[in-house]
Protein backbone atom coordinates (compact mmCIF):
# COMPACT_ATOMS: atom_id res chain seq x y z
CA UNK A 1 0.00 0.00 0.00
CA UNK A 2 1.27 3.17 -0.75
CA UNK A 3 0.41 6.69 0.65
CA UNK A 4 -0.14 9.97 -0.87
CA UNK A 5 1.23 13.01 1.04
CA UNK A 6 -2.86 14.42 1.06
CA UNK A 7 -3.84 11.34 2.67
CA UNK A 8 -1.45 11.07 5.23
CA UNK A 9 -1.95 14.71 6.16
CA UNK A 10 -5.91 13.99 6.22
CA UNK A 11 -5.60 11.57 8.37
CA UNK A 12 -3.08 13.15 10.72
CA UNK A 13 -5.85 16.18 10.65
CA UNK A 14 -8.04 13.21 12.01
CA UNK A 15 -6.38 11.63 14.56
CA UNK A 16 -5.48 15.37 16.08
CA UNK A 17 -8.89 16.77 15.68
CA UNK A 18 -10.37 13.86 17.42
CA UNK A 19 -7.73 13.52 20.30
CA UNK A 20 -5.25 16.25 20.24
CA UNK A 21 -2.55 13.91 19.18
CA UNK A 22 0.13 14.57 16.62
CA UNK A 23 0.74 12.40 14.01
CA UNK A 24 4.36 13.74 12.89
CA UNK A 25 6.23 12.76 10.00
CA UNK A 26 8.36 10.70 12.03
CA UNK A 27 5.77 9.05 12.88
CA UNK A 28 3.55 8.55 9.88
CA UNK A 29 5.72 5.51 8.75
CA UNK A 30 3.59 3.46 11.02
CA UNK A 31 0.29 4.70 9.37
CA UNK A 32 0.25 1.24 6.61
CA UNK A 33 0.91 -1.12 9.38
CA UNK A 34 -1.68 0.72 12.19
CA UNK A 35 -4.55 0.37 9.61
CA UNK A 36 -3.57 -2.94 7.47
CA UNK A 37 -5.66 -5.18 9.98
CA UNK A 38 -8.71 -2.17 9.74
CA UNK A 39 -8.47 -2.75 6.07
CA UNK A 40 -8.69 -6.06 5.53
CA UNK A 41 -11.25 -6.37 7.77
CA UNK A 42 -13.55 -3.98 6.08
CA UNK A 43 -12.52 -4.83 2.60
CA UNK A 44 -10.87 -1.86 1.48
CA UNK A 45 -8.20 -2.07 -0.86
CA UNK A 46 -5.86 1.06 -0.40
CA UNK A 47 -5.59 3.78 1.92
CA UNK A 48 -6.32 5.83 -0.73
CA UNK A 49 -9.90 3.81 -0.61
CA UNK A 50 -9.75 4.45 2.64
CA UNK A 51 -9.24 8.29 2.30
CA UNK A 52 -12.17 8.73 0.05
CA UNK A 53 -14.76 6.92 2.39
CA UNK A 54 -13.83 8.89 5.31
CA UNK A 55 -14.04 12.31 3.27
CA UNK A 56 -17.79 11.02 2.08
CA UNK A 57 -18.48 10.69 5.51
CA UNK A 58 -20.57 7.99 4.90
CA UNK A 59 -19.50 5.99 7.96
CA UNK A 60 -18.58 7.74 10.96
CA UNK A 61 -17.91 4.44 12.90
CA UNK A 62 -15.19 3.70 10.17
CA UNK A 63 -13.59 7.31 11.33
CA UNK A 64 -13.50 6.15 15.49
CA UNK A 65 -12.08 2.99 14.18
CA UNK A 66 -9.23 4.52 12.32
CA UNK A 67 -8.50 7.15 15.05
CA UNK A 68 -8.51 4.21 17.41
CA UNK A 69 -6.05 2.40 15.28
CA UNK A 70 -3.68 4.88 14.32
CA UNK A 71 -3.36 5.92 18.26
CA UNK A 72 0.05 4.22 20.58
CA UNK A 73 -1.04 1.89 22.93
CA UNK A 74 2.21 0.40 23.96
CA UNK A 75 1.91 -0.26 27.72
CA UNK A 76 3.05 -2.92 30.24
CA UNK A 77 2.83 -3.95 34.07
CA UNK A 78 5.42 -1.30 36.10
CA UNK A 79 6.59 0.33 33.08
CA UNK A 80 10.12 2.22 33.75
CA UNK A 81 9.70 0.16 37.75
CA UNK A 82 12.02 3.06 38.87
CA UNK A 83 9.20 5.44 39.33
CA UNK A 84 6.79 2.76 40.69
CA UNK A 85 9.83 2.66 43.77
CA UNK A 86 9.50 6.13 44.43
CA UNK A 87 6.23 6.25 44.82
CA UNK A 88 5.97 3.08 46.69
CA UNK A 89 8.89 4.55 49.18
CA UNK A 90 8.50 8.43 48.89
CA UNK A 91 4.90 9.30 47.74
CA UNK A 92 2.36 6.53 49.46
CA UNK A 93 4.10 6.92 53.07
CA UNK A 94 3.76 10.56 52.57
CA UNK A 95 0.47 10.53 51.63
CA UNK A 96 -0.82 7.84 54.49
CA UNK A 97 -0.20 10.37 57.27
CA UNK A 98 -1.86 13.11 55.73
CA UNK A 99 -4.71 11.22 54.65
CA UNK A 100 -4.79 9.46 58.01
CA UNK A 101 -8.14 10.90 59.21
CA UNK A 102 -10.00 10.44 56.13
CA UNK A 103 -7.88 7.22 55.44
CA UNK A 104 -9.22 8.25 51.51
CA UNK A 105 -6.71 8.01 48.12
CA UNK A 106 -7.77 9.24 44.63
CA UNK A 107 -5.20 8.14 41.92
CA UNK A 108 -5.77 9.00 38.18
CA UNK A 109 -4.12 7.46 35.77
CA UNK A 110 -4.32 9.92 32.22
CA UNK A 111 -3.98 7.52 28.80
CA UNK A 112 -4.30 4.28 30.66
CA UNK A 113 -3.91 2.73 27.56
CA UNK A 114 -5.41 -1.40 27.96
CA UNK A 115 -5.44 -1.04 31.42
CA UNK A 116 -1.97 -2.56 32.79
CA UNK A 117 -0.34 1.31 34.72
CA UNK A 118 -3.85 0.79 36.54
CA UNK A 119 -3.47 -2.79 37.73
CA UNK A 120 -0.07 -2.53 38.77
CA UNK A 121 -1.04 0.61 41.21
CA UNK A 122 -3.86 -1.87 42.25
CA UNK A 123 -0.67 -4.22 43.23
CA UNK A 124 1.20 -1.57 45.38
CA UNK A 125 -1.67 -1.45 47.77
CA UNK A 126 -2.93 -5.09 47.59
CA UNK A 127 0.97 -6.31 48.47
CA UNK A 128 0.37 -4.14 51.46
CA UNK A 129 -2.62 -5.43 53.25
CA UNK A 130 -1.99 -4.40 56.96
CA UNK A 131 -0.52 -0.73 55.88
CA UNK A 132 -3.94 -0.24 53.43
CA UNK A 133 -6.65 -2.22 55.92
CA UNK A 134 -9.86 0.39 56.53
CA UNK A 135 -8.56 2.43 53.72
CA UNK A 136 -10.85 3.73 50.38
CA UNK A 137 -8.44 3.36 47.08
CA UNK A 138 -10.32 5.25 43.90
CA UNK A 139 -8.11 4.31 41.41
CA UNK A 140 -8.89 6.06 38.06
CA UNK A 141 -7.63 4.96 34.10
CA UNK A 142 -8.96 7.36 31.75
CA UNK A 143 -8.24 7.01 27.78
CA UNK A 144 -9.05 8.48 24.66
CA UNK A 145 -9.48 4.92 22.91
CA UNK A 146 -12.58 3.43 23.71
CA UNK A 147 -11.26 0.21 22.86
CA UNK A 148 -8.56 0.25 25.13
CA UNK A 149 -11.37 1.20 27.99
CA UNK A 150 -13.25 -1.74 27.01
CA UNK A 151 -10.60 -4.04 27.29
CA UNK A 152 -9.21 -2.22 30.68
CA UNK A 153 -12.57 -2.98 32.27
CA UNK A 154 -12.84 -6.51 31.09
CA UNK A 155 -8.91 -6.95 33.42
CA UNK A 156 -8.23 -9.72 30.86
CA UNK A 157 -4.84 -9.97 29.82
CA UNK A 158 -3.44 -12.31 26.63
CA UNK A 159 -0.11 -14.56 27.56
CA UNK A 160 2.08 -12.51 25.99
CA UNK A 161 1.13 -9.29 28.06
CA UNK A 162 0.76 -10.69 31.21
CA UNK A 163 4.65 -11.82 31.25
CA UNK A 164 5.58 -8.16 30.40
CA UNK A 165 6.54 -6.23 33.56
CA UNK A 166 5.27 -9.32 36.28
CA UNK A 167 7.25 -12.27 37.70
CA UNK A 168 5.90 -15.39 37.98
CA UNK A 169 4.86 -14.98 41.74
CA UNK A 170 2.43 -12.48 40.82
CA UNK A 171 1.38 -13.95 38.00
CA UNK A 172 -0.16 -16.33 39.96
CA UNK A 173 -0.82 -14.17 43.08
CA UNK A 174 -2.71 -11.51 41.40
CA UNK A 175 -4.31 -13.17 37.95
CA UNK A 176 -6.77 -16.02 37.50
CA UNK A 177 -6.14 -17.98 33.91
CA UNK A 178 -9.66 -18.00 32.22
CA UNK A 179 -10.11 -19.01 28.10
CA UNK A 180 -8.83 -16.04 26.88
CA UNK A 181 -6.03 -15.00 28.68
CA UNK A 182 -5.27 -14.13 32.72
CA UNK A 183 -7.83 -12.19 34.51
CA UNK A 184 -7.13 -9.71 37.02
CA UNK A 185 -8.43 -10.96 40.80
CA UNK A 186 -10.82 -9.41 42.59
CA UNK A 187 -8.38 -7.68 44.75
CA UNK A 188 -7.08 -5.81 41.85
CA UNK A 189 -10.36 -5.06 40.04
CA UNK A 190 -12.37 -3.39 43.15
CA UNK A 191 -10.66 -0.55 43.62
CA UNK A 192 -10.41 0.36 40.07
CA UNK A 193 -12.80 1.62 37.44
CA UNK A 194 -12.11 3.57 33.79
CA UNK A 195 -13.28 5.81 31.86
CA UNK A 196 -13.24 7.43 28.20
CA UNK A 197 -11.56 10.92 28.47
CA UNK A 198 -10.06 13.36 26.01
CA UNK A 199 -6.91 15.04 28.79
CA UNK A 200 -7.83 18.14 26.78
CA UNK A 201 -11.57 17.67 28.20
CA UNK A 202 -12.09 18.87 31.85
CA UNK A 203 -10.48 16.52 34.36
CA UNK A 204 -12.64 14.28 36.46
CA UNK A 205 -13.00 15.37 40.46
CA UNK A 206 -11.09 18.91 39.73
CA UNK A 207 -8.60 19.52 42.44
CA UNK A 208 -8.51 15.76 44.30
CA UNK A 209 -6.72 13.69 42.58
CA UNK A 210 -3.47 12.72 45.64
CA UNK A 211 -1.48 10.97 42.42
CA UNK A 212 -1.65 12.04 38.36
CA UNK A 213 0.14 9.43 36.44
CA UNK A 214 0.20 10.67 32.70
CA UNK A 215 3.29 8.67 31.02
CA UNK A 216 4.47 9.20 27.39
CA UNK A 217 1.24 10.84 26.58
CA UNK A 218 2.17 14.43 26.44
CA UNK A 219 4.68 13.59 23.77
CA UNK A 220 2.70 13.64 20.99
CA UNK A 221 0.58 16.82 21.73
CA UNK A 222 1.70 20.40 19.83
CA UNK A 223 3.35 22.28 22.78
CA UNK A 224 0.30 25.19 22.84
CA UNK A 225 -2.24 21.43 23.46
CA UNK A 226 0.67 20.24 25.67
CA UNK A 227 0.65 23.14 27.70
CA UNK A 228 -3.10 23.00 28.08
CA UNK A 229 -2.73 19.53 29.19
CA UNK A 230 -0.55 20.21 31.90
CA UNK A 231 -3.15 23.59 33.06
CA UNK A 232 -5.86 20.17 33.17
CA UNK A 233 -3.97 18.38 35.10
CA UNK A 234 -2.38 20.53 37.56
CA UNK A 235 -6.24 21.55 38.21
CA UNK A 236 -6.86 17.46 38.63
CA UNK A 237 -4.63 17.38 41.43
CA UNK A 238 -4.81 18.04 45.17
CA UNK A 239 -2.57 20.85 46.73
CA UNK A 240 -0.35 18.65 47.97
CA UNK A 241 -0.32 15.43 45.60
CA UNK A 242 1.91 14.37 42.92
CA UNK A 243 2.32 14.04 38.94
CA UNK A 244 4.49 11.30 37.70
CA UNK A 245 5.32 11.39 34.19
CA UNK A 246 7.34 9.74 31.67
CA UNK A 247 10.98 8.46 31.86
CA UNK A 248 11.68 11.48 29.15
CA UNK A 249 9.00 13.84 30.05
CA UNK A 250 9.36 16.55 32.16
CA UNK A 251 7.68 20.02 33.04
CA UNK A 252 10.78 22.23 32.16
CA UNK A 253 9.53 24.86 29.91
CA UNK A 254 5.83 23.54 29.96
CA UNK A 255 4.00 25.02 32.63
CA UNK A 256 5.01 27.51 35.69
CA UNK A 257 1.97 25.62 37.46
CA UNK A 258 4.46 22.53 38.38
CA UNK A 259 8.20 21.80 39.22
CA UNK A 260 10.31 18.77 40.26
CA UNK A 261 10.25 17.00 43.36
CA UNK A 262 14.19 16.71 44.09
CA UNK A 263 13.56 14.29 47.08
CA UNK A 264 11.26 12.24 44.85
CA UNK A 265 13.03 11.17 41.41
CA UNK A 266 10.46 11.82 38.45
CA UNK A 267 7.99 13.06 40.35
CA UNK A 268 6.22 16.55 40.28
CA UNK A 269 4.12 18.61 42.62
CA UNK A 270 2.08 21.85 42.04
CA UNK A 271 3.85 25.59 43.00
CA UNK A 272 3.13 29.18 42.92
CA UNK A 273 0.38 31.47 44.60
CA UNK A 274 -2.31 28.82 45.99
CA UNK A 275 -0.40 25.96 46.04
CA UNK A 276 0.81 23.60 48.72
CA UNK A 277 4.36 23.16 48.02
CA UNK A 278 7.09 25.38 50.59
CA UNK A 279 10.41 25.31 50.63
CA UNK A 280 10.59 21.82 53.01
CA UNK A 281 8.87 20.42 50.09
CA UNK A 282 12.30 19.73 48.07
CA UNK A 283 10.53 21.89 44.35
CA UNK A 284 13.39 22.75 42.37
CA UNK A 285 11.92 25.92 41.41
CA UNK A 286 15.01 26.45 38.43
CA UNK A 287 12.94 22.85 36.72
CA UNK A 288 9.93 25.00 36.65
CA UNK A 289 9.44 26.45 33.57
CA UNK A 290 13.03 26.70 32.04
CA UNK A 291 13.72 30.20 30.36
CA UNK A 292 9.54 31.50 30.35
CA UNK A 293 10.05 32.46 34.29
CA UNK A 294 12.41 32.84 36.79
CA UNK A 295 11.17 32.31 39.79
CA UNK A 296 12.58 33.35 43.17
Amino acid sequence: MQLSDSSSRILAGLLEARTGQQLTMSRRWRIETALASLLRERGIATLDELITILVMGKEPSLSQQVVEALLNNETYFFRDRGPFDVLERHALPELAQRREKSKRLRIWSAGCSTGQEVYSLAMLFAEAPEQWRGWTIDILGSDVSTSCVERARSGVFTQFEIQRGLGINQMIKWFEEVADGWRAVEALRKPVRFQVHNLLEPAPHPGDFDIVLCRNVLLYLSPEKKAFAFERIAGAMAQDGWLMLGAGETVIGQTRKLGADVNARGLYRLIGEGGGVDKRAGIDRRAVTGGLTQLP
